[in-house]
């Protein structure tokens, strides 16, 4: 059952993948400015201070323009540094920050190395998945670093994932660590799931 969970998430991932890389620069363009309109109103419905997001990828929906504002507005916002044992670390959103590719070609941003503690302290988490069915259920891109993440959170904040529109579908493979979302946040639109 679990290799075929596996097998199943390896051809959706895929296909994922390849429909990132047919979007146009103009395509990428329009979903940075609407994933920062929804991010923007997600963290101000929550009242939040203090999150944490990621550096987009080129193909992934940009969270850049978002960072640069919630910086310039005073936002405290932490950024992953994977590490060797699977689970990552933090580091705080600089202005101008310094970043290096990972060996799996993942941009990430090079600062103060806080611990996997710091995460305690936010109140919204933003995450990137390559889909997110209408369960809540969340498929990354098999490293399971924030299925780690937010496994070991004893009292966690809110976690919303970023895809595109077309990556919010009816069912994503499911296995055992495989952990849920509170919302997924798109171009167009941001859903909280019912529990």
């Amino acid at each position: 059952m679990a290799d075929e969970a596996q097998h199943q998430k390896r051809a959706m991932r895929a296909e994922i993948r390849e429909r990132r890389q047919l979007l146009t620069p103009a395509q990428h363009e329009r979903a940075a400015s609407g994933i920062r309109e929804q991010l923007d109103a997600l963290v101000a419905e929550h009242g939040a201070r203090s999150v944490s997001c990621y550096l987009s990828s080129p193909t992934e929906p940009g969270t850049r323009e978002f960072l640069s504002g919630a910086m310039a507005s005073g936002l405290r916002v932490l950024l992953p540094m994977s590490r060797e044992d699977g689970l990552l670390d933090w580091t705080l959103a600089e202005p101008d920050g310094a970043e290096a590719q990972t060996a799996i070609g993942v941009p990430e941003a090079i600062g103060e190395v806080l611990s996997p503690m710091a995460l305690n302290d936010v109140d919204l988490l933003l995450i990137p998945a390559s889909a997110v069915d209408r369960d809540g259920y969340r498929m990354g891109w098999g490293r399971g670093y924030y299925d780690r993440t937010l496994g070991s959170m004893a009292h966690r904040p809110p976690a919303f994932a970023v895809v595109y529109d077309s990556e919010l579908v009816d069912a994503v493979p499911r296995e055992v660590h495989d952990q849920p979302v509170t919302g997924v946040v798109t171009p167009t639109r941001t859903i909280t799931f019912a529990r």
